[in-house]
C-alpha cells in the first residue's frame, strides 16, 4: 500500500495518509490476497494496519474486505512472531462439519428429481406445485427423510451449478418452416437490390407502439437539474389521448415520415400514411419512379392476409398515382429485421426516453428532432381522422384488384398494378 503523503485526511475511505485507492487498485489487491493462505493474509493486513497507525484496522478492512477481528488476530500473531513465539497452526484441510452430500449421498439425485420440471405432480389430484423455491425444496426433502434447512438447499444448489437467473431473449421464436423463412429473406434481398439498381424507391413501413399522452412516467433517464414529477399510475382512462404512430422509412434516402393517428391501427390508416408520404415526399425525391417496393411485417394493419390492406393500396396509392407497388412481408417472428425498427423507431425512442409526453405537440416535436450520426431526418404530422375497425372486403371486390402473387412465397410477395 502506497504512503506518499503524511496523515492528514480523516475520510472513511482514506488510507490514513491522504491517498484514496481507486477501484482498480482494490481489485488488484484483493486478487493478490486471494492467492495467499489465511495466515499470510492476516499477517499482511497486520503489517499494513500497524503502519497506518490509529484507524488502520478499519481502513485495511474497508480496502481488503477482511473483518476487523481477523485483522486484530493477525496483529496479535505478528506480535508473537516478533517476540520469537510460534503461531498456532492453521486448520487442516477438510476440517469442520461435513457437507450434506457426504452425509446423504442420495440427496443430489433427489434434488435433480425435484427440479426436473417446474410443473410437477399428478394432474388427477391436487398434488402439484408450480415454482420450486428453496424453502419448498427443503420441505419436500424433509418429507423424504433428509434433515436440511433452506440455507443448506441454497448452498447445495450453488454447488450443483444452479443460480438465480433471468430470462435471456436470444431466440426469435419457433419457425414452422426455417427453409421457407430463409428463402423469403433471400428473395427480399434480391428485390431490394433490383429496385435500388433501377433507381426505384424502397420503403419500410410499420406501426410504432401506442403512446399515452399525458403526465405519465416513461422508461429511461434524461439530463435535467430536477426530475419531472409524473403521475403514479399510467391509466389510459386518465390520458389526454392514445397516439398511434405509423412510420415510413425511405431506405435509399435515410429519411423518416411519421403520421401520429388518434384512431385505430387499421389498414386504411396505414395506407393513408403511405399515400400521404408519396404525395408530400416520395414523388418529389423520386420524380421518375413508376414502381415502389414496400417492406412490411406480416401482421397488424399491413398484414399479409389482410384484404383491406390490398384494397386500400389499390384505391389510394396505385390507381390515383399510377404507381406499381410490390409488397414483401417478413415471415412470422422476424419483425425485428424490419429496417424501420432499428433505423427510425429506435432513435425516436432514445430521443424521448425519460421524458413524459405531456401533449401531442411535445410528441411531434420529439419525433421531428430525431437525428443520427448517419444523417437521419424525420418529418412528423398529426392525423385526426377516424378510421373504423373491421373494414369488410368481399370476394367480388378482391377479384377486381390487380394483384399478382409472385412465384416465390406467393402469400408474402405480390405486386399491385394500377387499373
Amino acid at each position: 500500500m502506497p504512503h506518499p503523503h503524511p496523515h492528514s485526511c480523516r475520510c472513511p475511505n482514506c488510507l490514513g495518509d491522504g491517498s484514496h485507492p481507486d477501484e482498480q487498485y482494490q481489485r488488484e489487491l484483493r486478487a493478490f490476497l486471494s492467492r495467499l493462505s489465511h495466515e499470510q493474509r492476516r499477517l499482511y493486513a497486520a503489517v499494513e494496519s500497524n503502519h497506518l497507525g490509529h484507524g488502520g484496522v478499519r481502513t485495511v478492512a474497508q480496502i481488503t474486505g477482511m473483518c476487523g477481528p481477523t485483522i486484530a488476530r493477525g496483529r496479535r500473531e505478528l506480535a508473537d512472531l516478533l517476540q520469537g513465539k510460534s503461531i498456532k497452526k492453521e486448520r487442516k484441510p477438510g476440517a469442520g462439519r461435513p457437507r450434506v452430500e457426504e452425509k446423504h449421498p442420495e440427496i443430489t439425485a433427489a434434488m435433480e428429481e425435484l427440479l426436473c420440471d417446474e410443473v410437477a405432480g399428478n394432474p388427477q389430484d391436487d398434488c402439484k406445485w408450480v415454482r420450486s423455491s428453496v424453502r419448498k425444496i427443503a420441505e419436500q426433502l424433509r418429507q423424504r427423510g433428509f434433515t436440511v434447512c433452506y440455507q443448506t438447499v441454497w448452498a447445495l444448489l450453488r454447488r450443483m451449478g444452479f443460480s438465480m437467473r433471468a430470462n435471456v431473449t436470444t431466440r426469435m421464436g419457433r419457425a414452422k418452416d426455417p427453409a421457407h423463412r430463409d428463402e423469403q429473406f433471400e428473395y427480399m434481398r434480391a428485390q431490394r437490390k433490383e429496385f435500388f439498381g433501377a433507381g426505384s424507391p424502397v420503403i419500410s413501413v410499420d406501426t410504432k407502439k401506442k403512446e399515452l399522452i399525458g403526465n405519465f412516467k416513461r422508461q429511461g433517464r434524461a439530463w435535467c437539474r430536477q426530475p419531472a414529477e409524473v403521475d403514479s399510475y399510467n391509466f389510459a382512462s386518465q390520458a389526454e389521448c392514445v397516439a398511434t404512430p405509423f412510420g415510413v422509412y425511405d431506405m435509399g434516402k435515410n429519411t423518416g415520415f411519421v403520421v401520429v393517428g388518434l384512431s385505430h391501427n387499421t389498414p386504411e390508416f396505414a395506407v393513408s400514411t403511405i399515400a400521404r408520404w408519396w404525395k408530400d415526399e416520395g414523388r418529389l425525391t423520386h420524380p421518375k419512379a413508376e414502381k415502389l417496393l414496400i417492406f412490411a411485417d406480416g401482421g397488424g394493419g399491413n398484414g399479409s392476409r389482410s384484404r383491406a390492406w390490398k384494397l386500400n393500396l389499390q384505391e389510394k396509392v396505385c390507381d390515383p398515382f399510377r404507381l406499381t407497388v410490390t409488397v414483401c412481408h417478413y415471415p412470422p417472428g422476424c419483425s425485428k429485421w424490419n429496417p424501420i425498427e432499428y433505423r427510425l423507431f429506435s432513435p425516436i425512442s432514445l430521443n424521448w426516453e425519460g421524458k413524459p409526453l405531456k401533449s401531442l405537440s411535445v410528441m411531434l416535436a420529439y419525433i421531428r428532432g430525431t437525428t443520427t450520426t448517419q444523417g437521419l431526418t424525420v418529418k412528423a404530422y398529426l392525423d385526426e381522422g377516424i378510421y373504423k375497425k373491421g373494414q369488410k372486403v368481399t370476394r367480388e371486390a378482391m377479384t377486381k384488384l390487380h394483384v399478382q402473387p409472385h412465384s416465390v412465397c406467393p402469400s408474402l410477395n405480390y405486386t399491385i398494378s394500377p387499373r
